[in-house]
């Protein structure tokens, strides 16, 4: 299979690069990336020699560009995306140029190029807060943010062109993901970092805020699941059950890194935060995924790939980062 991913310098993105090119031979990817401050093109240094690996760097709301490309491939995985909920309550016309035009300008091209599949990444954020139970597939979107708000417009546009336009498509909508390679802006890489900083790790609110954390791995293998086995206009959840509240997540870091609770800062909760995501996965299961990684597992292993790999983000941190994050938040901390 042929793939071009868009948003593959990006955290999931470059995950599901790599797993691409690991697990199967006769796959070849092509990456389109506009690198915006969270594309990285040192994600990709492992496949870049890999002869089935090509990259482009470009937006995929440039219509001539993403058609140029469209004849080359057999299926469109999109990830490209604006996600950071905090950068969406300041300016959401970024979030709606990529996430809503960029995901029709896609669809647009691959319409018009028969036997094209696409599958839409989005997010467990697009149905809003549940207070008890999980959401269902065919729960109606309710999303909170700007964010949010595009990621289920993009959504809809995704599953009106395979009704009117009969595109095969697919979509999957993830829990909070966490992993090596994440940007420093999200809760778990923010923290780590901040840690090792002795830095103040700033919690919203009370910091009860309930998310369902998966291992990056096992989003891909659930990506690439649905990708290949899941039914044309299907909607997938993907989550894996690993339900903690923000302030344990925090003293869990705390507790690997040997640092004290006295480096958490309770902030200001920030307007519109959901309280708990749940889903549930049974469609996925369906067709034979299960999360393999336990949470207690996958944060070790995070921490220490952070402790290992500080010559990746101490410069994501530093200068324009880091007067533009002071700017930015001042005591406020990224979401989860």
């Amino acid at each position: 299979m042929r793939l071009l991913v868009t948003g593959g310098a990006g955290f999931i993105g470059s995950h599901f690069v790599r797993y691409t090119l690991g697990r199967y031979p006769d796959d070849s990817v092509l990456v389109l990336d506009k690198l915006t401050y969270a594309g990285n093109t040192r994600n990709l240094e492992d496949v870049r020699s890999d002869p089935r690996f090509h990259f482009v760097q470009g937006d995929i709301a440039d219509a001539a560009l993403v058609a140029g490309l469209m004849p080359d491939v057999d299926a469109v995985v999109n990830f490209a995306a604006e996600t950071h909920v905090d950068r969406s309550l300041l300016d959401a016309a970024a979030f709606i140029e990529t996430d809503v035009k960029g995901t029709w300008t896609l669809l647009e091209a691959a319409r018009r190029q028969p036997g094209v599949r696409f599958l839409q990444v989005s997010t467990d954020e697009v149905y809003g807060s549940i207070a008890e139970g999980a959401f269902r597939e065919t729960d109606p979107p309710d999303p909170s943010s700007p964010y949010s708000a595009s990621k289920a417009g993009g959504d809809m546009m995704v599953g009106a062109y395979h009704v009117t336009y009969g595109l095969d498509t697919r979509i999957t909508r993830g829990s909070n993901t966490y992993g090596p390679y994440q940007f420093p802006e999200k809760l778990i890489p923010l923290f780590i970092t901040n840690a090792l900083e002795n830095r103040p790790l700033p919690l919203y609110g009370d910091g009860e805020q309930v998310r369902d954390w998966l291992h990056v791995e096992d989003h891909c293998r659930g990506i690439d699941t649905v990708l290949r086995h899941g039914a044309p206009g299907g909607v997938y959840n993907i989550g894996a059950g690993c339900e903690r509240e923000n302030r344990q997540v925090t003293r869990a870091i705390l507790d690997l890194l040997d640092k004290s609770d006295s480096l958490i800062r309770h902030v200001a909760d920030r307007p519109g935060h959901d309280r708990r995501y749940a889903v549930q996965t049974d469609r996925v299961e369906a067709l034979g995924w299960r999360p393999e990684v336990s949470f207690e597992d996958g944060l070790r292993a995070t921490v220490d790939w952070y402790v290992a790999r500080r010559d990746w983000w101490e410069p994501l941190k530093s200068g324009e980062y880091e007067a533009y994050y002071r700017a930015m938040y001042g005591q406020r901390v990224p979401e989860a």
